[in-house]
């Protein structure tokens, strides 16, 4: 800083200013950048997506098969994993966090897995993007069924 010659006291030119305006704006902008995407890899990692397996611990049972409609599934929020079954018998297992911004998804209907907070839509036969703003599929997660139990693996 320069000082005034007829004051004595500190002056801020107008570069210097702007400046400092500039740095404040592009620090702002990054922490809130940072904070975004932190928050969504973390719930990336507590689904487990990195490692293809979803939370809940294995061997769990979740549900009878009897539970889960033909044509519609479940979404079991505390073990983050969504059960459907498209066909009859046949039952498949997706993360329940949206890749979008790592939301819990709401509910399956209509032949989606749906997510309350943003609408993306997601394919109950193999967890692709049917509607956005999602645009990677769920996670597959890895399930069991023996006799009428369905279960983590």
């Amino acid at each position: 800083m320069a000082e005034s010659a007829t004051t004595g006291r500190p002056t801020t030119t107008r570069r210097a200013f702007v400046t400092a305006c500039g740095a404040a704006g592009l620090a702002a902008a990054l922490a809130a950048c940072g904070s975004d995407g932190d928050s969504g890899s973390e719930a990336s990692k507590s689904s487990g997506a990195d490692s293809g397996q979803t939370g809940g611990g294995n061997g769990m049972e979740l549900a009878k098969t009897s539970d889960i409609p033909e044509g519609g599934g479940k979404v079991f929020k505390d073990h983050e994993v969504v059960v459907v079954q498209p066909k009859a018998g046949e039952f498949k297992a997706f993360s329940s966090v949206c890749p979008h911004m790592g939301k819990p998804l709401g509910d399956v209907s209509d032949g989606t897995i749906n997510c309350p907070f943003h609408g993306s839509k997601f394919n109950i036969a193999d967890g692709s993007v049917k509607h956005g703003p999602a645009t990677k599929p769920l996670t597959a997660a890895e399930i069991k069924v023996q006799g009428d139990t369905i279960s983590m693996a």
